[in-house]
Protein backbone atom coordinates (compact mmCIF):
# COMPACT_ATOMS: atom_id res chain seq x y z
CA UNK A 1 0.00 0.00 0.00
CA UNK A 2 1.34 3.59 -0.67
CA UNK A 3 3.11 4.85 2.61
CA UNK A 4 4.47 1.27 3.21
CA UNK A 5 8.11 0.85 2.78
CA UNK A 6 9.39 -2.05 1.57
CA UNK A 7 12.98 -3.16 1.25
CA UNK A 8 14.98 -3.16 -2.54
CA UNK A 9 15.68 -6.69 -3.38
CA UNK A 10 17.38 -7.91 -6.75
CA UNK A 11 15.51 -10.91 -7.26
CA UNK A 12 15.55 -13.27 -10.67
CA UNK A 13 12.81 -12.75 -13.31
CA UNK A 14 11.84 -15.24 -15.68
CA UNK A 15 11.25 -12.93 -17.85
CA UNK A 16 15.21 -12.23 -17.28
CA UNK A 17 16.53 -15.68 -17.29
CA UNK A 18 18.08 -16.67 -20.74
CA UNK A 19 17.60 -20.17 -19.56
CA UNK A 20 13.64 -19.87 -19.48
CA UNK A 21 11.98 -21.27 -22.76
CA UNK A 22 11.80 -18.00 -25.41
CA UNK A 23 7.53 -19.28 -25.57
CA UNK A 24 7.60 -17.81 -22.20
CA UNK A 25 9.39 -14.80 -21.82
CA UNK A 26 8.12 -14.28 -25.73
CA UNK A 27 4.79 -14.01 -23.81
CA UNK A 28 5.48 -12.15 -20.89
CA UNK A 29 6.99 -9.00 -22.42
CA UNK A 30 4.09 -9.37 -25.05
CA UNK A 31 1.53 -9.41 -22.27
CA UNK A 32 2.93 -6.82 -20.71
CA UNK A 33 2.96 -4.32 -24.09
CA UNK A 34 -0.48 -4.69 -24.31
CA UNK A 35 -1.64 -4.42 -20.66
CA UNK A 36 -0.01 -1.49 -20.91
CA UNK A 37 -2.37 -0.36 -24.13
CA UNK A 38 -5.70 -1.71 -23.16
CA UNK A 39 -4.94 -1.15 -19.75
CA UNK A 40 -3.99 2.89 -20.84
CA UNK A 41 -1.50 2.62 -18.01
CA UNK A 42 1.20 4.99 -19.04
CA UNK A 43 -2.18 7.85 -20.26
CA UNK A 44 -0.95 9.86 -16.74
CA UNK A 45 2.90 9.70 -17.90
CA UNK A 46 1.87 11.87 -21.16
CA UNK A 47 2.03 15.13 -18.87
CA UNK A 48 4.96 14.74 -16.82
CA UNK A 49 6.43 13.49 -19.80
CA UNK A 50 5.48 16.77 -21.64
CA UNK A 51 6.59 18.91 -19.10
CA UNK A 52 10.29 17.25 -19.36
CA UNK A 53 10.71 17.59 -23.00
CA UNK A 54 10.06 21.19 -22.63
CA UNK A 55 12.06 21.67 -19.55
CA UNK A 56 14.74 19.96 -21.95
CA UNK A 57 14.30 22.19 -25.21
CA UNK A 58 14.14 19.11 -27.05
CA UNK A 59 11.13 17.33 -29.43
CA UNK A 60 14.45 14.67 -29.67
CA UNK A 61 14.10 11.22 -27.87
CA UNK A 62 16.30 8.42 -27.59
CA UNK A 63 14.85 5.69 -26.00
CA UNK A 64 17.39 3.57 -23.85
CA UNK A 65 16.44 -0.28 -23.25
CA UNK A 66 13.41 -0.01 -26.16
CA UNK A 67 12.90 -3.85 -25.98
CA UNK A 68 10.48 -4.37 -28.47
CA UNK A 69 9.11 -1.09 -28.21
CA UNK A 70 5.78 -1.84 -26.52
CA UNK A 71 6.19 0.69 -23.71
CA UNK A 72 6.94 3.95 -26.06
CA UNK A 73 4.58 2.30 -28.33
CA UNK A 74 1.88 3.38 -25.80
CA UNK A 75 2.92 6.16 -24.30
CA UNK A 76 3.64 7.68 -28.05
CA UNK A 77 0.22 7.53 -28.48
CA UNK A 78 -0.87 9.29 -25.07
CA UNK A 79 1.25 11.97 -26.20
CA UNK A 80 -0.86 12.57 -29.63
CA UNK A 81 -3.53 12.61 -27.92
CA UNK A 82 -2.11 16.04 -26.12
CA UNK A 83 -0.91 16.83 -29.40
CA UNK A 84 2.42 15.88 -28.43
CA UNK A 85 5.08 14.48 -31.14
CA UNK A 86 8.55 13.95 -29.79
CA UNK A 87 10.89 11.95 -32.56
CA UNK A 88 12.41 8.96 -30.99
CA UNK A 89 15.47 6.82 -31.71
CA UNK A 90 14.86 2.98 -30.02
CA UNK A 91 18.15 1.55 -29.05
CA UNK A 92 18.71 -1.79 -26.89
CA UNK A 93 21.73 -4.06 -26.10
CA UNK A 94 19.92 -6.59 -27.64
CA UNK A 95 18.09 -4.93 -30.94
CA UNK A 96 14.73 -6.28 -31.78
CA UNK A 97 14.54 -4.32 -35.64
CA UNK A 98 11.67 -6.17 -36.67
CA UNK A 99 9.71 -5.02 -33.61
CA UNK A 100 10.66 -1.52 -34.13
CA UNK A 101 10.58 -1.69 -37.82
CA UNK A 102 6.63 -2.36 -37.11
CA UNK A 103 6.18 0.36 -34.70
CA UNK A 104 7.92 3.02 -36.92
CA UNK A 105 5.05 2.08 -39.43
CA UNK A 106 2.77 2.78 -37.07
CA UNK A 107 4.26 6.30 -36.51
CA UNK A 108 5.64 7.43 -39.81
CA UNK A 109 8.15 9.86 -39.83
CA UNK A 110 8.26 10.08 -35.95
CA UNK A 111 9.97 6.64 -34.56
CA UNK A 112 13.40 5.59 -36.25
CA UNK A 113 15.66 3.03 -34.78
CA UNK A 114 19.39 2.36 -34.05
CA UNK A 115 20.09 -1.47 -35.64
CA UNK A 116 23.55 -1.87 -33.85
CA UNK A 117 23.71 -2.71 -30.10
CA UNK A 118 23.82 0.33 -27.85
CA UNK A 119 25.00 0.47 -24.16
CA UNK A 120 22.76 2.52 -22.18
CA UNK A 121 25.88 3.43 -19.88
CA UNK A 122 28.75 4.03 -22.96
CA UNK A 123 26.11 5.90 -25.50
CA UNK A 124 27.93 6.83 -28.47
CA UNK A 125 27.97 11.09 -28.30
CA UNK A 126 26.92 11.23 -32.43
CA UNK A 127 23.89 9.07 -31.44
CA UNK A 128 22.45 11.16 -28.64
CA UNK A 129 23.52 14.70 -29.64
CA UNK A 130 20.34 16.75 -29.33
CA UNK A 131 18.18 13.74 -27.75
CA UNK A 132 16.53 13.99 -24.39
CA UNK A 133 17.35 10.18 -22.94
CA UNK A 134 14.55 7.70 -21.56
CA UNK A 135 14.04 4.53 -20.32
CA UNK A 136 10.56 3.39 -19.77
CA UNK A 137 9.65 0.42 -17.25
CA UNK A 138 13.05 -0.75 -17.55
CA UNK A 139 14.96 0.37 -14.51
CA UNK A 140 14.42 -1.99 -11.97
CA UNK A 141 15.91 -4.62 -14.15
CA UNK A 142 19.72 -2.97 -13.30
CA UNK A 143 21.43 -3.09 -9.72
CA UNK A 144 22.21 0.02 -8.33
CA UNK A 145 25.57 0.29 -9.63
CA UNK A 146 24.61 -0.14 -13.21
CA UNK A 147 21.93 2.86 -12.57
CA UNK A 148 24.40 5.27 -11.54
CA UNK A 149 26.23 4.33 -14.44
CA UNK A 150 23.11 4.66 -16.87
CA UNK A 151 23.00 8.23 -15.28
CA UNK A 152 26.54 8.97 -14.88
CA UNK A 153 26.85 8.55 -18.72
CA UNK A 154 24.02 11.21 -19.36
CA UNK A 155 25.36 13.55 -16.60
CA UNK A 156 28.90 13.11 -18.63
CA UNK A 157 27.13 13.94 -22.17
CA UNK A 158 25.19 16.83 -20.99
CA UNK A 159 21.37 15.03 -21.76
CA UNK A 160 18.91 14.99 -20.06
CA UNK A 161 16.94 11.92 -19.12
CA UNK A 162 13.71 10.41 -18.06
CA UNK A 163 13.05 7.32 -16.01
CA UNK A 164 9.78 5.99 -15.65
CA UNK A 165 7.92 3.10 -14.05
CA UNK A 166 4.53 1.60 -14.11
CA UNK A 167 4.42 1.09 -10.49
CA UNK A 168 6.36 1.76 -7.62
CA UNK A 169 7.99 0.05 -4.60
CA UNK A 170 4.47 -1.28 -3.90
CA UNK A 171 3.38 -4.45 -4.41
CA UNK A 172 -0.20 -4.61 -3.07
CA UNK A 173 -0.56 -2.19 -6.07
CA UNK A 174 0.14 -4.56 -8.72
CA UNK A 175 -3.20 -6.32 -8.62
CA UNK A 176 -4.42 -2.61 -10.22
CA UNK A 177 -3.23 -4.18 -13.79
CA UNK A 178 -5.41 -7.41 -13.32
CA UNK A 179 -8.31 -5.66 -15.26
CA UNK A 180 -6.07 -5.37 -18.27
CA UNK A 181 -3.84 -7.97 -17.40
CA UNK A 182 -5.51 -11.33 -17.22
CA UNK A 183 -7.24 -11.03 -21.06
CA UNK A 184 -3.84 -9.93 -21.85
CA UNK A 185 -2.17 -13.00 -20.73
CA UNK A 186 -4.76 -15.13 -21.75
CA UNK A 187 -4.36 -14.13 -25.41
CA UNK A 188 -0.56 -14.69 -25.47
CA UNK A 189 -1.14 -17.53 -27.16
CA UNK A 190 -2.78 -16.05 -29.97
CA UNK A 191 -0.10 -13.23 -30.50
CA UNK A 192 3.03 -13.60 -32.63
CA UNK A 193 5.38 -17.08 -32.90
CA UNK A 194 5.62 -19.78 -30.79
CA UNK A 195 1.69 -20.08 -30.47
CA UNK A 196 1.45 -23.79 -29.80
CA UNK A 197 4.34 -23.75 -27.13
CA UNK A 198 2.88 -20.89 -25.35
CA UNK A 199 -0.77 -22.65 -25.35
CA UNK A 200 0.79 -25.38 -23.29
CA UNK A 201 2.30 -22.56 -21.20
CA UNK A 202 -0.67 -20.04 -20.87
CA UNK A 203 -3.84 -22.25 -21.28
CA UNK A 204 -2.95 -26.40 -20.66
CA UNK A 205 -0.78 -25.21 -17.51
CA UNK A 206 -1.14 -22.68 -15.00
CA UNK A 207 2.84 -21.96 -15.80
CA UNK A 208 2.32 -18.94 -17.31
CA UNK A 209 0.21 -17.48 -15.20
CA UNK A 210 2.44 -18.34 -12.02
CA UNK A 211 5.41 -17.35 -14.02
CA UNK A 212 3.65 -13.88 -14.93
CA UNK A 213 2.97 -13.02 -11.24
CA UNK A 214 5.85 -13.62 -9.83
CA UNK A 215 7.62 -11.81 -12.20
CA UNK A 216 5.21 -8.91 -11.95
CA UNK A 217 5.47 -8.91 -7.92
CA UNK A 218 8.79 -9.18 -8.05
CA UNK A 219 9.23 -6.19 -10.13
CA UNK A 220 7.52 -4.30 -7.16
CA UNK A 221 10.30 -5.14 -5.14
CA UNK A 222 13.11 -4.01 -7.69
CA UNK A 223 12.01 -0.73 -8.07
CA UNK A 224 14.25 2.43 -7.25
CA UNK A 225 12.94 4.65 -4.73
CA UNK A 226 13.10 8.35 -4.89
CA UNK A 227 15.93 8.60 -1.72
CA UNK A 228 18.18 5.86 -3.28
CA UNK A 229 17.89 7.70 -7.04
CA UNK A 230 18.87 10.59 -5.57
CA UNK A 231 21.89 9.25 -3.27
CA UNK A 232 22.54 7.84 -6.61
CA UNK A 233 23.50 11.08 -8.72
CA UNK A 234 24.87 12.59 -5.43
CA UNK A 235 28.66 12.32 -6.52
CA UNK A 236 28.06 13.49 -10.07
CA UNK A 237 24.62 15.45 -10.53
CA UNK A 238 25.06 18.56 -9.08
CA UNK A 239 24.78 20.64 -12.52
CA UNK A 240 21.63 18.67 -12.57
CA UNK A 241 17.53 19.77 -11.53
CA UNK A 242 16.39 16.01 -10.75
CA UNK A 243 12.90 15.70 -9.91
CA UNK A 244 10.63 12.84 -8.81
CA UNK A 245 7.05 12.18 -8.86
CA UNK A 246 4.08 9.70 -9.46
CA UNK A 247 1.30 9.31 -11.59
CA UNK A 248 -1.81 7.69 -11.51
CA UNK A 249 -2.35 4.43 -12.97
CA UNK A 250 -6.20 3.03 -13.53
CA UNK A 251 -7.85 1.89 -11.34
CA UNK A 252 -6.06 2.68 -8.20
CA UNK A 253 -2.41 2.29 -8.51
CA UNK A 254 0.52 4.64 -9.79
CA UNK A 255 3.38 4.98 -11.05
CA UNK A 256 6.66 6.86 -10.82
CA UNK A 257 8.60 9.29 -12.82
CA UNK A 258 12.56 10.44 -12.03
CA UNK A 259 13.88 13.11 -14.26
CA UNK A 260 16.98 14.90 -14.40
CA UNK A 261 17.65 18.28 -16.69
CA UNK A 262 21.32 20.16 -16.96
CA UNK A 263 20.85 23.09 -14.96
CA UNK A 264 20.36 26.97 -16.31
CA UNK A 265 23.86 28.76 -16.39
CA UNK A 266 23.92 31.23 -13.52
CA UNK A 267 23.60 34.69 -15.17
Amino acid sequence: MPGMRWPRVQLFEFNDAHWAPDALREGIVDTLSVALERGRILDGLAAPFAAFLARSGTSEVLDLGAGAGGPMRVLLGALAERGVRPQVTLTDLHPRVEAWRELAGVFPGQVTFEAHPVDATAVPDALAAGKARTIINVLHHFPPPLVARVLADAVRAGDSIFIAEAFGREPSSFPAFASAGLPALLGAPLRGSRRLEKALLFWATPIGFAVSVWDGFVSTLRIHEEAELRALVAPFGQDYDWTFGWYPVKPWGRGCWFSGTPKAPAA
